[in-house]
């Protein structure tokens, strides 16, 4: 199991090093797009998008430190909660935004946002949960190529999900 937990944590730190750079490219059209998702005043939005982006920064640090990993795979499934929470109060309200998860993007919010956070608080709540071990190098290697994959595999989650409902 401990190449399962080093697999999960490395797919949830990349995920998160991702989200905060593509944030950090255009963080001006990320605090833009904040009301969209949540109803907050103006002179809120720029200390929401700080938190939020230096939070997503954070994790990949904590994760990369073995005896942080676990705080901060339980701090990833805590923002994905938050995260998860917002997309659904915002379709609830009927808002179609475009989701800037990985920075700019035409995908309008929707259940598969819903969806591949679901998955990552699973990934991230597996990787938290599951006891460290002593590792093997080979299977240490496995592990995060296996995470590196996952990782790309959400980040382009839209262009998936695109690809194969214009082919249904």
């Amino acid at each position: 199991m401990e190449y399962v937990r080093i697999g999960c944590a490395c797919l949830v730190a990349l995920v998160f090093a991702i989200t905060a750079v593509s944030k950090l490219r255009d963080f001006e059209g990320f605090r833009r797009s904040l009301p969209q998702l949540v109803p907050v005043r103006r002179p809120l939005l720029r200390p929401i998008a700080v938190a939020v982006v230096a939070t997503e920064a954070l994790i990949p640090i904590l994760i990369a430190v073995p005896p942080l990993t676990p705080y901060g795979l339980a701090l990833a499934g805590a923002l994905l909660v938050a995260f998860t929470a917002a997309i659904a109060l915002a379709l609830r309200r009927g808002q179609r935004a475009p989701c800037r998860c990985f920075g700019a993007s035409a995908a309008p919010l929707g259940a598969r946002h819903l969806v591949r956070n679901a998955l990552l608080i699973v990934v991230a709540a597996l990787g938290a949960l599951l006891p460290a071990g002593v590792p093997v190098l080979a299977g240490t290697a496995l592990a995060v190529v296996a995470g590196l994959i996952g990782a790309m595999i959400i980040a382009s989650f839209d262009d998936i999900v695109d690809l194969f409902a214009r082919n249904a």
